[in-house]
């Protein structure tokens, strides 16, 4: 299959961009990080809380409860901790691309950090939208009546009051294990938010809000071969996957792992998970070459997002396969997860399909 070249923005700049359009990047993006911050710290998390959470226990009424603690959190501090996750990555990111124009061992320093605080309070969010999916999945499955997604639309088949036993059961025990996951990835966050190791990684925003650390060369150094490797990394990524079998609308072997008693990642994921990361940064360096003003490449948006209903799907059906594990569960359970399961691996299927069709459509953009 030919390979796919992105083409950079027609109103692209002219001349050279110096490491002074760096410097303002990531000074911004580390003030929005400080703002952020701020925010998240008015808007409910604070020591004293980080303190209570440690005291609780990890009971299943328990984990309700604090479950429901953060489903009542104000929207607020909700939208704060997304835009702290958005700055700390586009930082890291951004490091990670153009680090021979930046401090080696600052550099090297700060994104291993920001990458833990990132991943840290990101694990709360994703366990309550894995068991959402999970739960949705296997209310459209069973056909049971007032499935979200399917609500006022007539589908032309008699809706069934109820999940079947089977289904009903595995719904308790992904609730049940997801919503301790959540419980503790959200105790998790307030510790982390109240160590000492972030209170450093803070410190080191804060400095970079004011002075960034570029290398001498950085003030002549173009700043486009940077950003072209970039996308150069993500274009040989995307060749290396299977488009060909993504093209199809189903792909046998990829339930070859479904019945497999290792619990590692399934084989066929990695590849995509990859690409979906040199997407990111690929957007990123945009970013920072053509400001916020940049058209959209329309292209590459819904590639990313079918990326993201591949990472979403891949995880799902993970999640399935783990509580399908669960020593001395009943046939009828252990029936409606592997079904759960593998309805997720073909959402995995068709998200590598919409990938494909979007990929191979030629470049539009937004003005």
């Amino acid at each position: 299959m030919a390979q796919q070249h992105l083409e950079p923005p027609t109103d692209s700049p002219a001349g050279p961009m110096s490491g002074d359009a760096l410097a303002g990047y990531l000074r911004a993006q580390a003030t929005e990080f400080l703002r952020s911050l701020r925010q998240h710290r008015e808007n409910g998390t604070d020591a004293g809380t980080t303190a209570r959470a440690k005291q609780r226990t990890e009971s299943r009424a328990e984990s309700r409860d604090v479950s429901r603690a953060g489903e009542n959190g104000s929207g607020e501090s909700i939208d704060a901790a997304r835009a702290l996750r958005r700055s700390a990555r586009r930082i890291s990111g951004t490091l990670h691309t153009f680090r021979p124009l930046l401090d080696a061992e600052w550099s090297e320093g700060m994104r291993p950090e920001l990458a833990w605080l990132s991943g840290t309070l990101a694990r709360e969010h994703a366990y309550a939208a894995r068991l959402e999916r999970l739960i949705g999945a296997l209310n459209r499955l069973s056909g049971a009546a007032g499935f979200p997604a399917h609500a006022g639309q007539d589908t032309g088949a008699p809706a069934k009051g109820s999940l079947t036993v089977g289904a009903a059961k595995a719904g308790a025990l992904l609730d049940r294990q997801l919503t301790l996951a959540r419980t503790r990835a959200h105790s998790a966050a307030l510790q982390a938010l109240g160590s000492s190791r972030f209170h450093a990684v803070a410190d080191s925003v804060a400095v970079l809000a004011s002075e960034v650390p570029l290398t001498p060369a950085a003030t002549t150094a173009d700043l486009r071969p940077l950003a072209a490797a970039a996308t150069d990394r993500l274009t040989d990524a995307v060749a290396a996957l299977p488009l060909v079998t993504a093209g199809h609308p189903y792909n046998a072997e990829a339930l070859v792992h479904g019945l497999s008693a290792d619990t590692a990642p399934h084989p066929q994921d990695a590849p995509w998970h990859q690409v979906r990361l040199l997407l990111r940064l690929h957007r990123y360096a945009c970013e920072v070459l053509y400001g916020e003003g940049a058209p959209i490449d329309v292209r590459l948006l819904r590639a990313g997002q079918a990326l993201n209903r591949h990472r979403d799907a891949a995880e799902a059906a993970a999640a399935a396969a783990s509580a399908a594990r669960t020593p001395r569960i009943a046939p009828a359970t252990a029936y409606a997860l592997g079904v759960l399961h593998a309805d997720q691996r073909h959402e995995v299927e068709a998200a590598r399909f919409a990938f494909q069709q979007n990929w191979q459509k030629e470049t539009v953009r937004t003005p």
